[in-house]
């Protein structure tokens, strides 16, 4: 009879897994003095293992159970390290006593409390800051098992611990372009659902690309944020972006408490949801903690979710107070400005700072001047059928530059019409869009790549 051939792996200290469990009782410490995990020493002790474990007939361990080792809390993953994330059944919460919490409502409840976005990444944080352990039969003293399901119910304040198989009950699906703090992406493999499938809490994009994103999630050995690429590690093609239900429009606390009262850890949502046009409720919140560091005078009115004017003055006057001039100015807030502004650092904006583009020379605001030194998008209505107006010939030139002129008889002109509308469609099925994505009405997103 052959001699068995072994995977040569190390039985990890803080792995639990079944085989490394095992190995960690049955083998002798080092002679050597080398630790568990040194190459040398464990071939020679797993060699030994092998050979006990034929003699008394304890299974060996599988080559599937390499431990995991410990994982970046930030970057350094590469492709194909997804992590291994068995998950639970359903089940209610839990007390501090290891048993069911009596009251509530039963497992698999579809009830979905109302939650701010602000609420459910300030959720998932508290188990980033206190790392806690993975594991598919333990609980937490909140009540939420500790496992990737566990923590997203944990996070979305759910009424008890759900799998991956229930979560959408509390959800809808979206498109990733919709994608907002406090959603999820899904993965759930119903050829191995309890051992193959996973979800990730999304904290926001961590490019303008939208090719990288922020990913709050409990994996071995504990919980933590990461910046991820989409979808995934691995199984990218399989996850599915969801929204809960019960999410509100508010930022904090509940809809329609006052945004100066947002909490001041609010995650960056990524650069997508600034500038012109654009009308979240990260505007909002980016208004608020402007006006508590001085950009109150600045702003005529309250901030709201609509961007304007007032908020790139506002964004660079702070920026300018830093000492930040040219690019590093421009009215738009980057993962430097948010940083400083929701962790109070930085320096407050001056009396008197107007937050005029001096950088740029125009010797004060201009309306077709926005952030990163581009043209202002001035909204739908110069590209109506019939609009006569400079934007369309500024749209109808830089089209030209682009590459995206062949529809043009004659040079780019004021006068809105069907070559200006086809070009424009050429270019965004540039950019993969199709559909109504593709209707050659410049938005806000088409106006922003094509001056970028």
């Amino acid at each position: 009879m052959a001699s068995p051939v072994f995977e040569e792996f190390d039985p990890a200290g803080d792995c639990d897994c079944p085989g490394c469990a095992h190995w960690r009782r049955v083998l002798p410490h080092s002679p050597a003095g080398r630790t568990p995990g040194h190459p040398a020493a464990h071939r020679a002790a797993l060699v030994v293992a092998a050979l006990a474990s034929a003699a008394i007939g304890v299974p060996a361990a599988p080559s599937v159970a390499a431990p995991q080792g410990r994982q970046p809390v930030e970057v350094g993953i590469t492709a194909g390290e997804g992590p291994q994330t068995p998950q639970g059944r359903r089940a209610p919460l839990y007390g501090p006593d290891g048993r069911p919490t009596p009251s509530g409502p039963p497992p698999g409840s579809t009830r979905t409390p109302a939650i701010t976005r602000a609420a459910i990444i300030e959720r998932a944080r508290k188990w980033v800051t206190r790392k806690v352990p993975y594991s598919v039969t333990s609980f937490w003293s909140d009540g939420y098992r500790q496992d990737c399901s566990g923590y997203v119910s944990m996070a979305w304040n759910l009424p008890g611990n759900e799998w991956t198989g229930s979560l959408g009950q509390h959800a809808e699906r979206i498109g990733k372009d919709e994608l907002q703090p406090g959603d999820i992406l899904l993965f759930h493999n119903s050829a191995d659902p309890y051992n193959g499938s996973h979800v990730v809490l999304f904290g926001g994009w961590a490019d303008s690309s939208r090719s990288r994103y922020v990913a709050y999630e409990q994996t071995r050995p504990h919980t933590r944020r990461a910046t991820t690429p989409y979808a995934y590690w691995s199984n990218s093609a399989r996850y599915v972006p969801y929204r809960y239900k019960g999410v509100t429009g508010g930022t904090a606390g509940g809809a329609g408490e006052p945004a100066a009262s947002v909490p001041s850890r609010t995650p960056f949502s990524g650069v997508a949801y600034f500038g012109p046009g654009a009308d979240n409720e990260f505007v909002t919140n980016l208004g608020a903690m402007l006006v508590r560091r001085g950009a109150g005078p600045l702003y005529g009115s309250p901030p709201g979710p609509r961007w304007t004017d007032a908020d790139r003055r506002a964004v660079r006057a702070f920026q300018e107070a830093q000492g930040w001039r040219g690019a590093a100015a421009d009215g738009l807030p980057g993962p430097s400005t948010w940083d400083l502004l929701v962790t109070g650092e930085g320096l407050d904006i001056p009396s008197g700072a107007s937050g005029s583009p001096s950088a740029y020379g125009s010797g004060g605001p201009s309306p077709l001047l926005s952030s990163h030194g581009v043209p202002g998008y001035p909204g739908r209505a110069p590209f109506r059928s019939g609009a006569e107006n400079e934007h369309v010939t500024r749209l109808g030139r830089q089209l030209v530059a682009k590459g995206f002129g062949r529809y043009h008889t004659e040079g780019p002109g004021p006068r809105w019409g069907e070559e200006d509308r086809r070009a424009v469609e050429a270019f965004q099925r540039s950019q993969g869009w199709r559909g109504g994505a593709a209707n050659g009405t410049p938005g806000p997103e088409t106006w922003r790549r094509l001056f970028s």
